[in-house]
């Protein structure tokens, strides 16, 4: 579960610095529609990546289960936040990676309800 910190801890990192930029040098040279959606990629990154180190402090996870919701979780913050990054700032076309951000979506709800599913299938009373 350590490599599911450090990655949790230079996401986090990465959500912080790419917030910081969009606040001061962004707003700068994005309209104002570019720039929310800068912003909500760097919100959903740090979201989820809040989420992933809660998944791996929570008791109730099995090993196996942890590594599947992180993975799903790190892929989908790539997939999301990356796309809207790159999209926004103007790095890719919108014609190559359409179908990214909305992939990206998906796996993070995905994680979501794994994780629900893994509690409801828990057996102890208390979770």
């Amino acid at each position: 579960m350590k490599k599911y910190v450090i990655i949790a801890a230079f996401s986090g990192a990465l959500s912080v610095g790419l917030g910081a930029f969009g606040a001061h040098e962004l707003k700068k040279i994005l309209d104002t529609a570019a720039l929310q959606s800068f912003n909500t990629g760097v919100r959903y990154q740090l979201l989820h990546t809040l989420l992933v180190l809660l998944v791996v402090a929570l008791p109730f996870v099995s090993e196996a289960q942890k590594k599947r919701i992180a993975t799903i979780l790190f892929v989908g913050i790539v997939a999301f936040s990356g796309s809207i990054y790159l999209l926004t700032l103007g790095m890719v076309p919108a014609k190559f990676i359409w179908f990214v951000t909305p992939l990206g979506g998906l796996l993070l709800l995905t994680g979501w309800i794994l994780l629900g599913i893994y509690a409801l299938k828990q057996k102890k009373t208390t979770l």
